[in-house]
């Protein structure tokens, strides 16, 4: 049997992980889906669970309020009910990619031709640094949604925290030519680990938030994620080949 219910306080995709992973943890219950949009769970049971059991799996988060009365439905603006385009979803890491690419090609045009190495550095200490930005606005939530898809940081939650100290790390190194080998070495390693959870979001069709921009913008995880992460590993093992 499955009951919805209406859950108030959920703002984020860290939200939605937490939710589902408290509910999921009580007897008797064998499946928890939170519907983010409509603020409500879907809670499947093998036995019925008293509505008590469920708030009190909550209650270590306050805002968190668990009620049977469906939500209100609150009135929303034609702009968010009519469906997005790609570049209406995609716009933050369109314009991101822009300008960090932008700022790649005129510091990679020199007097003496276009220096494709320095150009690749500039771009992944851009990507890293503003990607590691988004992440630090909100660390807790970035280290939620990333654990709901990475192969380690659904075993070790802290490894969201490390990564995101790890991507600001890498940024600084690119921008200050710190060691090239060890840090597209880290680079090729870190980025081609992360990519494998994203691989099997994507293939198996599940409808997840992106944590690539940490919880600031509701980015879904996409083929335009793959990418993201690709490219980073194919420009570090290009780079590694020309320092080789």
């Amino acid at each position: 049997m499955t009951h919805t219910y209406s859950v108030t306080g959920m703002t984020c995709a860290g939200c939605q992980y937490k939710v589902e992973h408290l509910l999921s943890q009580i007897p008797h219950v064998q499946h928890a889906a939170v519907n983010l949009d409509k603020g409500e769970v879907a809670v499947e049971m093998a036995q019925h669970v008293p509505t008590p059991t469920l708030q009190s799996a909550l209650k270590d988060y306050p805002k968190y309020q668990l009620t049977d009365t469906p939500p209100i439905a609150s009135p929303i603006s034609g702009d968010d009910a009519a469906p997005k385009s790609w570049f209406e979803t995609y716009k933050p890491i369109v314009l991101i990619f822009a300008y960090v690419f932008t700022a790649s090609i005129i510091a990679g045009s020199t007097t003496l031709g276009f220096d494709d190495v320095l150009a690749m550095r500039v771009f992944m200490a851009g990507f890293f640094l503003v990607f590691s930005f988004f992440k630090m606005l909100n660390l807790d939530g970035f280290a939620d949604s990333y654990a709901m898809y990475d192969v380690i940081a659904r075993r070790f939650k802290s490894w969201g925290y490390i990564y995101a100290l790890l991507e600001l790390a890498l940024g600084l190194a690119y921008a200050t030519d710190f060691s090239p080998v060890l840090t597209n070495t880290v680079t090729l390693v870190v980025m081609t680990v992360s990519i494998i959870g994203v691989l099997q979001t994507v293939l198996n069709k599940k409808v997840i938030r992106c944590a690539c921009l940490g919880a600031v913008f509701n980015l879904p995880m996409s083929t335009v994620t793959i990418v993201e992460d690709g490219l980073m590993i194919v420009m570090s093992a290009a780079m590694l080949v020309t320092l080789l």
